[in-house]
């Protein structure tokens, strides 16, 4: 599988999400770190993005609520190269309606290789990184030609059947 290569600017681009037992915790993370934070450009699910914005004066651009395909709209803006890293304080002790859309970001960040951020701990880890305060090369799987040779062998079966 061949390698591709993308970098990651002095500005990143993070997107900050958080369910709803989280909230006041990631608010208050980002109010320690707002500083850090500021030098950056940050979007957020719904009530997430306003509740930070509101609480830290930070500027964070406010996209759909998870349950409401924010999610998804992450996940489609790392897929297009347009987020760079994901916070996203989670609760492990609550099940969520929209759990399989949390999933389906999860696996996009992990195709595209972001770093995803799920607590405190790995965020604080993530933002006093040397990394973080540079650009960055990320080298990463291109698994086009894994995809095409996927939909090859869907045809040769679709030309084989007869059908």
């Amino acid at each position: 599988m061949a390698d591709i290569t993308r970098t990651l600017g002095l500005q990143k681009r993070i997107a900050l999400i958080a369910h709803d037992h989280k909230k006041q915790a990631l608010i208050r993370w980002c109010q320690k770190n707002r500083d850090i934070l500021g030098q950056h450009f940050l979007c957020g699910t719904g009530t997430t993005a306003r509740l930070i914005s509101e609480n830290t004066g930070l500027p964070v651009e406010a996209l759909k609520s998870g349950p409401l395909g924010g999610d998804q709209e992450v996940g489609a803006r790392i897929a297009e190269g347009k987020i760079d890293m994901v916070i996203f304080f989670s609760d492990p002790l609550e099940a969520q309606p929209h759990d399989p859309d949390i999933k389906a970001l999860l696996r996009i960040a992990n195709v595209y290789d972001v770093p995803f951020a799920n607590n405190r701990s790995t965020a604080d880890f993530m933002i006093h990184s040397d990394f973080f305060n540079r650009e960055y090369t990320c080298i990463s799987e291109d698994y086009t030609d894994m995809n095409q040779r996927r939909v090859q062998d869907i045809q040769e079966e679709i030309d084989s059947s007869g059908e």
